[in-house]
């Protein structure tokens, strides 16, 4: 493993955890809390208050390293200040569907049943990543191949050392050791739970059948941690963990990291190219901008399995309308530029005319 510690990133995650209760049925980061600060929005909180300089956000853990790049780059520009607190993507949708914030954010697209509790919101996907698969095994080198069948083994609890020959028959060469295995989840709402099992529904018919994809799921195995950085914690004190960790993550703390075989049997450095091929597998957008992107076609030779667009969630009718709107529309276009760095992939430009078009809807 190349850790070593969790960086000053994740732990601004921890600190900002604090900004509210996660228990939401659905899903991921700050990696800077001046200005990304997380008191919890009240009555009194810049959210309730009908001025336009302060716009207040909270959700997923995954996006937040880059709305922490977009926070002083939009306030100095515009003399707005971006207020995000990393709770995780459930967290969000709570939050929003409380109206305590100006605007959730989410890895996992809102379910029929959350829109309507919702009531009246729009989900806009904003920025585009990927869920790494990372491992902490003394001795074992770097970018193992895996495949999602196996994945989905492992955290079935039926795949247990990491010498099982369906590991040894992927790398071979490679010293694997008899180190029980020791899967690692999300013990809050998160979208980075969600892309993983919506990707193992999608290539294991038994995962899909006694588990099933959401933000939060019961695993059958494993040691939970409460965001990435609880994750990020458990992997790297746990010698044969693995976990799945938001990319950001994974880079920033020096995580080793699987390399996941795609439908077109290649195995793609999880990465912007890897990232942007998953995306230009997209055929349309729905109208409610709920789009999936794991497990992309075999056409897509060069694209990474467990690829995901994380959104804002933004009420139609809102006080804020007049200052959240050219936030918005700045973030999908001008923000872009700050998420190559991160490993976030510049948006199509589908998704960029899907997202304009919802925007303007919002008053």
């Amino acid at each position: 493993m190349r850790v070593g510690g969790i960086s000053a990133a994740v732990v601004m995650v921890t600190a900002s955890l604090g900004v509210a209760a996660c228990g939401s049925s659905s899903s991921s980061s700050s990696s800077k809390s001046s200005g990304s600060a997380a008191a919890s929005p009240s009555s009194s909180s810049p959210a309730a208050s009908s001025g336009s300089k302060t716009i207040v956000g909270a959700g997923s853990t995954l996006v937040a390293p880059l709305v922490s790049q977009w926070q002083p780059s939009y306030d100095s520009k515009y003399g707005v200040a971006i207020t995000y607190g990393a709770i995780g993507s459930g967290g969000g949708i709570a939050q929003i569907t409380a109206r305590t914030v100006d605007f959730g954010a989410s890895d996992a697209p809102l379910t029929p049943s959350q829109f309507a509790a919702a009531k009246g919101v729009v989900q806009i996907p904003w920025a585009l990543a990927a869920t790494d698969i990372a491992y902490h095994v003394q001795g074992v080198p770097n970018n193992l191949k895996l495949t999602g069948p196996v994945l989905a083994d492992i955290w079935l609890g039926k795949i247990t050392a990491w010498n099982a020959p369906q590991i040894k028959a992927l790398n071979p060469g490679v010293n694997l050791p008899s180190t029980k295995i020791a899967p690692v989840y999300r013990t809050d709402g998160s979208g980075d739970t969600f892309a993983l099992t919506n990707y193992f529904s999608q290539i294991s018919p038994e995962w899909k059948s006694k588990v099933g994809n959401a933000t939060q799921v019961h695993f059958p195995v494993g040691l939970g941690g409460k965001g990435n950085s609880g994750v990020g914690g458990v992997l790297a004190s746990t010698n044969g963990a693995i976990a799945y960790i938001a990319i950001a993550y994974v880079l920033e703390n020096k995580f080793d990291y699987a390399l996941v075989q795609n439908a077109a049997g290649k195995y793609p450095v999880p990465g912007i190219a890897s990232i942007s091929g998953a995306a230009a597998a997209l055929k349309s957008v729905p109208a409610d901008n709920n789009v999936s992107i794991v497990n992309p076609p075999a056409s897509a030779a060069g694209a990474y399995p467990i690829s995901t667009f994380t959104y804002a969630i933004v009420p139609l009718s809102s006080p804020k309308a007049t200052a959240l709107k050219p936030f918005l529309n700045w973030a999908i276009a001008s923000g872009q530029a700050d998420g190559p760095k991160l490993d976030f992939a510049p948006l199509l430009a589908q998704i960029v005319s899907a997202d304009k078009a919802t925007i303007a809807k919002i008053q």
